[in-house]
């Protein structure tokens, strides 16, 4: 369950007019929060992203799944689920078996996937590869 505050700037994002992205970023924010204080890791910066980001859709932020041929088909199923999740209003309560399994599985990992050069890595990586989409071959 994602903290009120970040509800909160999640909302004032879209009171905004802002993106259902910049809304979502205020999740992944949140993990990345999340890794740095311990309470969990993260096996890749993509991880850590992708778990804000399904919170986000869970919380009701209308985030398109990614497009097909960009992830896996189960990624995108996912995605697609929380998505319907998020837009239905009513949150169940959660297993707490799973719950608690998550938790200690996510805690197993390292902690570095937040860190200021894990970030500045995936970043440039992700510019990268938007660079490389907007050329044509001709």
């Amino acid at each position: 369950m994602p903290e009120k505050k970040t509800l909160e700037r999640a909302k004032k994002d879209k009171a905004e007019g802002k993106a259902p992205t910049t809304q979502a970023g205020e999740f992944v924010r949140e993990e990345m929060e999340h890794i740095r204080e311990g309470k969990h890791g993260a096996r890749s910066t993509k991880q850590a992203i992708a778990i804000g980001l399904s919170k986000a859709r869970r919380a009701g932020v209308d985030l398109p799944p990614p497009r097909k041929g960009t992830t896996s088909e189960e990624t995108r199923k996912k995605a697609e689920r929380d998505l319907e999740k998020g837009r239905s209003g009513k949150q169940g309560k959660p297993s707490a078996k799973r719950s608690r399994a998550r938790l200690e599985a996510l805690k197993h990992e390292p902690r570095s996937a937040a860190s200021k050069s894990a970030l500045s890595k995936q970043a440039k990586q992700a510019a990268a590869r938007r660079r490389r989409r907007g050329k044509t071959t001709a």
